[in-house]
């Protein structure tokens, strides 16, 4: 009996493991996170040095919506990552290398492409004929739900800037985000990966080679992420999934966006709900919700991939977000529309499992085949103009010639303009804006010119200084370099106040059949000319 009644610890020893196996685990979520970030600052370089052409590639690609609509689905569906998708498509835009606007359909194509995952689990279940028709209704509600959302937002933002121009807004009015993408500006944790990323560019003499390496780095760490975190949370298990995520649909919902937000990957959270309704673990009306909480979960990505700056890369972040958002308002609170792809997704199980080979044409045809198809069709249906300008400061006598790539018919009455500059022998991109014509008014890097008669003025403000643009001149033809313009408008712009010492005047002379800026003269305070850029060639490709 004195020996039965040794005291022993087992529960001290238990808790001493558990402890060190959560700070290894903690320690290799923090690693991950740091590789996530690095890469990602590292990747916004290498498209800063990519060049020229390449840029011009990414431009002409993205310029038509449609086109990048099936890039951001068939890029998702051959890597299965939306979350490498939408961190490219932040990097693409804090880079310089992308509008918010040309952006804004790759995260609609992620968010299909990302669940073909779900789809070709619910194919494994095909060998067993009564389980076979719920797996694919669970796999493919989630490809319904995003098809449907894309269906209904894309022409909203395709003609109206819907989540382009609320997400700006909300950028600009919570974060304080510039109107434009300058990516100078760009940085994670201050300057704190700046060495690193500097040696490397400067030992690595192309950009395509850092690009790589960058993505290998970034998909690397989701994927080291999403295993540690799997692995802590059990998520294999699917009596888990059972007690805990499917009591009501509010936690259920709550469940599927929190849980999808902690591993990064609505693709692992979606497709373990596949094997629960094939074999009647959970109604797929109780998996519903789940499902469309994991897809708000997954913003959490472009989030953290654009939460440490301050410029338009946050812009993307909420634009994804606010997608999603408005799909789960449409297809989960509307009475109607709710069922639409409920119904949907149980009658294409029932096909699928009278002809079996569906499926296996759905995943071809909706991810790759027509993907791919219209991405050719489109691909030599978007021209530009590239502008070339030379820039003179008259009070230190230096010159700087930079070009501009003028990409029209993205949508309608709007334009692209890539900044290039030459640096060292190198022509590499310095800015993007966006440029917006409405009748007789140009937008260009948030200041409005109207063409009107001579003599209007109008009064804006730009980064708090309030400033007068009026139309001091029409002239009927105006010549400059050998390129004959006509019905040219020249506008005065000058500071209402002129506290500041560096307060100039500027004078503007644009073509409103081109939508060009032909000549920039630039005055000091005391009325002397210091500067001036003026076009010296356009070709048209």
């Amino acid at each position: 009996m004195q020996q039965d009644e040794t005291p022993v610890n087992p529960p001290k020893l238990t808790r001493t493991l558990n402890w060190k196996v959560f700070t290894k685990n903690t320690v290799y979520i923090l690693i991950a996170l740091l590789v996530f970030l690095f890469a990602l600052n590292l990747m916004i370089s290498s498209f800063q040095h990519l060049g020229k052409a390449a840029v011009e590639t990414i431009l002409l690609a993205t310029s038509n919506p449609f086109t990048a609509l099936f890039i951001g689905l068939l890029v998702t569906a051959i890597i299965q990552s939306s979350s490498a998708t939408t961190s490219m498509a932040v990097a693409l835009v804090a880079s310089g290398s992308l509008t918010l606007e040309g952006a804004i359909p790759i995260i609609m194509g992620a968010n299909i492409g990302t669940t073909i995952t779900s789809t070709i689990v619910s194919l494994g279940f095909i060998a067993k004929r009564k389980e076979f028709i719920r797996a694919v209704s669970s796999g493919t509600y989630h490809d319904f739900f995003n098809i449907l959302t894309v269906i209904v937002l894309f022409p909203f933002e395709y003609f109206y800037g819907l989540l382009s121009g609320i997400s700006r807004q909300i950028a600009i009015s919570f974060f304080s985000e510039p109107v434009t993408s300058d990516p100078s500006g760009f940085s994670f944790f201050g300057k704190g990966f700046d060495p690193i990323v500097n040696f490397l560019v400067s030992h690595i003499n192309s950009g395509l080679v850092l690009a790589l390496i960058s993505f290998a780095l970034l998909f690397g760490s989701i994927l080291f992420f999403r295993k540690v975190l799997t692995d802590i949370l059990g998520l294999d298990a699917q009596n888990t999934f059972h007690r805990f995520f499917f009591r009501n649909k509010l936690k259920s919902f709550a469940w599927g966006l929190i849980t999808t937000a902690t591993i990064r990957s609505s693709t692992i959270t979606t497709s373990l709900v596949v094997p629960l309704v094939a074999q009647k673990v959970v109604k797929l009306k109780e998996a519903v919700p789940f499902i469309l909480g994991a897809n708000i979960g997954t913003t959490i990505t472009a989030f953290l991939a654009a939460i440490f700056n301050s410029n338009s890369a946050i812009s993307i972040a909420i634009a994804h977000f606010l997608f999603n958002l408005f799909g789960v308002i449409l297809f989960m609170i509307v009475p109607y529309l709710r069922e639409i792809p409920l119904k949907l997704a149980i009658q294409f199980g029932r096909i699928t499992r009278k002809y079996r080979l569906a499926g296996f044409l759905y995943i071809l045809v909706i991810f790759f085949f027509l993907p791919f198809s219209l991405i050719y069709l489109n691909k030599d249906q978007n021209l530009y103009t590239e502008v070339s300008y030379e820039r003179k400061n008259l009070t230190t006598g230096s010159t700087v010639n930079y070009a501009v790539i003028i990409q029209d018919g993205r949508r309608l009455a709007e334009y692209t303009w890539m900044y290039y500059q030459e640096s060292a022998g190198k022509v590499e991109p310095n800015q993007i804006v966006s440029v917006f014509r409405r009748k007789n008014v140009l937008f260009i890097d948030n200041e409005l010119f109207e063409f009107k008669e001579v003599g209007y003025c109008r009064t804006n403000e730009m980064m708090g200084a309030p400033y007068e643009l009026c139309v001091e001149n029409i002239l009927p033809t105006f010549t400059i370099n050998n390129n004959e313009f006509d019905s040219v408008y020249v506008f005065q712009k000058f500071p209402i106040t002129y506290n500041r010492e560096d307060s100039t005047t500027s004078v503007v002379f644009i073509n409103p059949a081109k939508n060009m800026i032909l000549k920039k003269e630039r005055y000091n305070k005391e009325g002397k000319l210091i500067e001036m850029d003026q076009l010296k060639s356009i070709v048209n490709k």
